[in-house]
């Protein structure tokens, strides 16, 4: 009969309880769930979802000054423009940004381009927000203005990207987890006239912003 010594016998032991120790961690790993995830991925993908649902909609494009409640206020569901998509959007995840951006401007009016753009003297509930600047300037102090570039990887869901058209006309959209067959690039959901569409519109003009807006602690959906 074979016989170790006292080392030997250690060392087998010692050799044993670790092909032990890393078989069960082996197992408890590949039964732990996965991370859950982070709040801004859940919101990010609930804000995502939201802003495609918008597309099933029909709106027909209306930039009328219209008087509407305050807060949770809303022109008429068949009506709208570029912002509107926005604050639909946004407002489906529970964040009204009527109320914030309208909140920020009143202890902030001069950071905003009412007084120089549109000779107002004071907040108006019912336009500020559905204006493209007023957004440009509450996503710059409340959110991240993240770099304009001309690489389409720069750019991810949930992400708010603002144009000129030409002629300084502003425009907004927000970017989906969607992608061009043909391009490769993440969709855009925005209204440029015919009513809220998904379309591979990223580098179709200049860019003039582009932006990501979360909120840890939305209020609750209605």
């Amino acid at each position: 009969m074979l016989r170790l010594s006292a080392a030997q016998c250690n060392a087998v032991r010692a050799s044993a309880l670790f092909v032990l120790a890393a078989t069960l961690g082996w197992q408890l790993c590949a039964q732990s769930p996965a991370p859950a995830r982070s709040a801004r991925e859940q919101f990010t993908q609930k804000l995502v979802a939201a802003a495609i649902e918008r597309t099933h909609h029909v709106v027909r494009y209306d930039g009328t000054y219209v008087r509407i409640p305050y807060p949770d206020g809303d022109v008429p569901a068949g009506t709208g423009v570029c912002t509107d998509e926005i604050i639909r959007s946004f407002r489906a995840v529970g964040i009204d940004l009527q109320k914030e951006v309208h909140e920020d401007m009143q202890r902030n009016f001069s950071a905003y381009p009412n007084q120089s753009r549109w000779q107002l003297s004071h907040p108006d509930t019912n336009i500020d927000h559905r204006r493209v600047p007023n957004l440009m300037v509450f996503f710059s102090r409340k959110g991240e203005a993240l770099k304009i570039s001309s690489d389409a990887a720069d750019y991810s869901p949930g992400d708010l990207v603002t144009w000129d058209l030409g002629g300084n006309i502003p425009h907004i959209g927000i970017i989906i987890d969607q992608k061009s067959p043909q391009s490769a690039r993440y969709l855009i959901v925005h209204n440029i006239g015919q009513g809220p569409k998904m379309e591979d519109v990223l580098f179709h003009w200049k860019i003039t912003g582009h932006y990501r807006y979360f909120s840890a602690n939305p209020s609750p959906q209605h």
